[in-house]
């Protein structure tokens, strides 16, 4: 890939929503990379219209991206769109636009995805099984332990459980998964975001890290021992962390990733630092995906009004990553050239 621009594929998602509206702002911009959406030409002529934007929709062929057009792999939308009006019909366009361009990675045609918000409750309501990106993705791909981490700058979460009740987070935190999440960050970190040994703050789940069992007994029988466990292994992890202290200043300047139990443990950390820039990364999958961090904002799409800042720092993240495993592979054939 050296001789190449990284191949990135965008899946705009929702198409009732603002995932369309950022792709066709993307492509007015100078991107370091080649970019495909995968999408209907006629809903993204279309909402370029309403947008009042000159964008030439044309046919991939793997060349540089350029400023005012947009290439495509078309899927076709089921019905007619409405902005703003999500038709649980074209749930199966959304599911078929991420397939392909899963299908797209795996056969090595493109480098990175970056996906689009999509509407979880829509995609249900046509009765298609859809709890996120992240779980279908690792279905996708035969994934074991996928891993949610949202980055702002230089601040790092990653999550334990993703899209599950707050009643079912207890059950769902065993040693095994535990464990594999933090294996999977040290083992992606050091060729995907270019850190060798990171440092890893992990958790509790319960309020001030469970008290010494008196709020919780999780960070006794689970957090702490497979924390130590995988401490004694060479991993630089430590914790149960409280997670209203281990967010401040002081103690984020001595890690490089803090690891949250469940989802509302850290998004709104996250959302809070960066909102608008953040991106989602998911690691523990066999291709390189990104995302934005924010959902449809059904009431923005269509009106000009929507921040694609999340959307083109999703599309840099996936650049650099490509990079950084291009640079780690490299270094790894040098050193071993048999």
């Amino acid at each position: 890939m050296n001789d190449r621009l990284p191949r990135i594929v965008l899946t705009p998602g929702e198409p009732s929503g603002i995932g369309p509206d950022l792709a066709i702002v993307l492509a007015q911009r100078e991107l370091g990379c080649s970019l495909v959406a995968v999408a209907d030409p006629e809903l993204l002529e279309q909402r370029a219209g309403v947008l009042g934007q000159r964008v030439r929709v044309v046919e991939w062929r793997g060349e540089p991206h350029r400023s005012g057009a947009l290439a495509v792999i078309p899927e076709t939308l089921r019905v007619p769109v409405q902005a703003g009006s999500p038709d649980p019909r074209n749930s199966a366009y959304v599911l078929a636009s991420l397939d392909r361009a899963v299908d797209a990675c795996v056969a090595g045609q493109v480098d990175a995805l970056v996906t689009g918000p999509v509407h979880k409750g829509v995609i249900n309501e046509s009765g298609l099984r859809f709890s996120g990106h992240t779980e279908y993705l690792a279905e996708r791909t035969g994934a074991e332990c996928p891993v949610m981490l949202l980055m702002a700058g230089t601040l790092r979460v990653a999550l334990v459980t993703t899209h599950v009740p707050l009643a079912d987070v207890s059950e769902r935190l065993t040693r095994v998964r535990l464990e594999s999440v933090i294996r999977v960050l040290a083992c992606d970190f050091p060729g995907k975001l270019a850190l060798a040994h990171p440092r890893i703050a992990v958790c509790g789940l319960n309020p001030h890290a469970g008290e010494g069992g008196h709020l919780g007994t999780e960070e006794i029988e689970v957090i702490g021992p497979a924390v130590e466990k995988l401490r004694r292994c060479g991993v630089s992890v430590s914790g149960p962390w409280s997670a209203d202290t281990v967010f401040t200043k002081s103690q984020l300047a001595n890690f490089d990733v803090v690891l949250t139990m469940y989802h509302d443990q850290g998004l709104p950390v996250i959302k809070y630092a960066g909102f608008g820039r953040a991106v989602n990364v998911t690691l523990g999958l066999p291709i390189v995906r990104t995302s934005v961090d924010h959902g449809t904002a059904l009431e923005l799409a269509g009106s000009g009004r929507a921040n694609a800042g999340s959307m083109a720092e999703a599309v840099n993240v996936a650049i650099d990553i490509v990079h950084n495993l291009t640079s780690a592979h490299a270094g790894a054939a040098a050193r071993d050239p048999a």
